[in-house]
């Protein structure tokens, strides 16, 4: 991407710092992507049980809010991605959620980087658009590149299982942090496909864009939705 003059735009690094930290007040540390009810099913127990299930995760969930992430950081019209947000997530609880966690960022994003553009989708969607796509315009808003969004999408669909997990299963946090280490070439290579995607979007339409399913996330979405008592929100 370029600067009204023409000369390559720099990444606003300490920006993607901030937009990646978990302190940013997005409201994910209220949800566990899935974990809780992973745990409640006995699928997730230890650090080997919750490193499959985030590496599943990544690779499906992941890298759709990757390829989302990156085309609303390069200006494609978040409307239509948003749309095909919906599309992608088949499950009424989790596109709820998404919804939800979308709309939160979105408060904090206008508050940190405030631009006519997040305006503009907080007044066209005003119950909230998807998540991803508002994390990638957010990222366009912060001077952040394609793959900046894609890598932050990539990271949050497995930092916060892993986060969640270590109050669910009270895993030592220090094997917690091992899993995100060895999920970084992971991340890498979906932030990179997803950015990709993202570059043919202009020519392609949004069907170029990733459309990785999970059934079994979806099941255990709405499985948790209707729990009475839960820990996280999903």
């Amino acid at each position: 991407m370029t600067t009204t003059e023409g000369a390559p735009r720099t990444a606003n690094r300490a920006a993607l710092l901030v937009l990646a930290d978990g302190r940013f007040p997005a409201g994910g540390h209220a949800h566990s992507g899935g974990a809780e009810a992973a745990v409640a099913a006995g699928r997730v127990r230890d650090v080997a049980s919750l490193e499959s299930f985030c590496r599943g995760r990544l690779y499906t969930s992941g890298l759709v809010a990757a390829g989302l992430a990156a085309a609303a950081a390069g200006g494609y019209d978040p409307l239509l991605l948003d749309q095909a947000a919906d599309a992608r997530t088949p499950a009424p609880a989790l596109r709820h959620t998404s919804r939800r966690l979308g709309r939160q960022l979105l408060r904090a994003a206008r508050a940190a980087w405030p631009r006519t553009e997040l305006d503009a989708l907080a007044a066209a969607r005003p119950r909230g658009a998807h998540q991803p796509v508002v994390l990638g315009l957010t990222a366009r808003c912060a001077g952040l590149t394609e793959l900046d969004a894609a890598h932050v999408a990539a990271y949050e669909s497995v930092s916060g299982p892993v986060t969640a997990a270590v109050r669910l299963l009270r895993l030592d946090p220090f094997d917690a942090t091992a899993l995100l280490a060895r999920l970084a070439a992971g991340i890498d290579h979906v932030a990179g496909r997803g950015a990709r995607a993202a570059h043919r979007v202009r020519a392609g339409g949004v069907a170029v864009l990733p459309a990785a399913s999970a059934p079994l996330l979806d099941i255990t979405a709405e499985q948790h939705a209707a729990r009475s008592a839960r820990l996280f929100a999903s």
